[in-house]
């Protein structure tokens, strides 16, 4: 992965608008989070091979990023990216790492599913 250019991630994200693909979205403080700081409560959301058809999709921010893919009903949004690659099997995958880099938040999209 390397650090996300705004208009690559752009270009790259237009290249699936209209198709139909399939979405993996994670955010998570981590157990380790916990494990440090008891007092703290563990964040997670997961969703995965969600099939979407997204009209519209926006990166903004100057980094972290927050990119916003726009459905036919509503929209899946994730904030905190940080990083990106487009790999050999055509998928999209974008990341966010905190300070000590551990992922954050992950959001990846491909036409085909995840295994």
């Amino acid at each position: 992965m390397k650090a996300i250019v705004r208009e690559e991630v752009q270009s790259l994200l237009d290249y699936f608008v209209n198709k139909e693909v399939y979405i993996h979205l994670e955010t998570t403080t981590g157990a380790y989070h916990a494990h440090n700081n008891e007092k703290s409560m563990t964040v997670v959301a997961f969703i995965r091979n969600a099939k979407v058809k997204y009209t519209l999709a926006k990166i903004k921010g100057k980094g972290p990023y927050r990119v916003g893919l726009k459905l036919e009903d509503g929209w899946v949004y994730a904030e905190g990216l940080t990083d990106f690659t487009f790999d050999e099997q055509d998928r999209l995958l974008l990341a966010g790492h905190d300070h000590d880099g551990k992922l954050a938040i992950a959001l990846q999209i491909s036409k085909t599913p995840f295994s």
